[in-house]
């Protein structure tokens, strides 16, 4: 807790308890899972291109979504993809056919519910308890991507129920 940390190696990279579940669920239900992801540590030489390849390349083995999205800018570059901008999820848009209108944005970080306000999307707020905190008006605050995947699916439920 405290400050957020990338893992330095493929073997500290985890796939946190629950996370599987919930997208499998969410996945069932008709969504399309979407990582979008800044990495920074490559621009800078802090991390190797390779290794975080490697992870998302986990991440897509475990079933975990369906594409990835990755800025390696960092925010002096000034690009669009970098979050807190909406880039990522604007082209993610293009590419799949996406309504982001209809979508959900969930992250632990301010940066990842600023980009999905931009995008339009409804925004969740893992609260890891960093430190920095979140300085933008989520649409709600959730202690998980577990939890965050029950209250979309109960969501969604009741739009089909009405």
């Amino acid at each position: 807790m405290g400050k957020p940390y990338p893992p330095a190696t493929v073997t500290q990279f985890e796939i946190l308890p629950g996370v599987v579940s919930a997208v499998r669920q969410l996945r069932e239900a008709g969504f399309l899972i979407v990582v979008v992801t800044n990495q920074p540590d490559v621009a800078t030489g802090v991390q190797r291109l390779e290794i975080v390849e490697e992870m998302h390349h986990k991440l897509r083995t475990a079933g975990i979504c369906d594409a990835i999205k990755v800025c390696y800018h960092v925010d002096r570059d000034g690009c669009g993809c970098r979050k807190p901008k909406p880039g990522m999820l604007l082209e993610a848009a293009r590419e799949w056919d996406i309504d982001l209108a209809g979508s959900f944005m969930v992250g632990d970080r301010w940066r990842d519910v600023a980009a999905g306000k931009a995008a339009g999307c409804y925004t969740f707020f893992i609260d890891n308890k960093y430190l920095e905190g979140c300085s933008e008006n989520a649409d709600a605050v959730v202690a998980s991507l577990e939890e965050a995947g029950d209250l979309i699916l109960h969501q969604v439920r009741k739009r089909t129920s009405r």
